[in-house]
């Protein structure tokens, strides 16, 4: 498994299907925010104080992130994504 340093995530891409009623599926490409499922969480930056800021998120989190802001990692046949915390608009309920 992948353990993210600092303020990094690792997530798992959703395959997100966008279909009008009738069944055609529509095109994504211009879209610059993504769906993903959250895999781990680093532990946080340390702020100037000294202090560990944890990240708000946790692992099964939906969330939409930035597209560009992505890394692409493939391990043992899965893809991931790893981003800054920053990077996550929201988190999905």
């Amino acid at each position: 498994m992948i353990r993210p340093l600092n303020d990094n995530v690792v997530l798992k891409k959703e395959k997100v299907l966008n279909q009008t009623a009738s069944g055609i599926v529509l095109s994504n490409k211009e879209k610059e925010t993504e769906y993903a499922t959250v895999v781990a969480v680093g532990e946080g930056l340390v702020n100037e104080k000294g202090i560990r800021e944890p990240i708000n998120l946790k692992v099964g989190d939906k969330v939409i992130y930035r597209s560009y802001s992505t890394t692409d990692i493939k391990l043992d046949d899965e893809s991931y994504l790893i981003c800054a915390s920053k990077d996550i608009l929201a988190v999905l309920e």
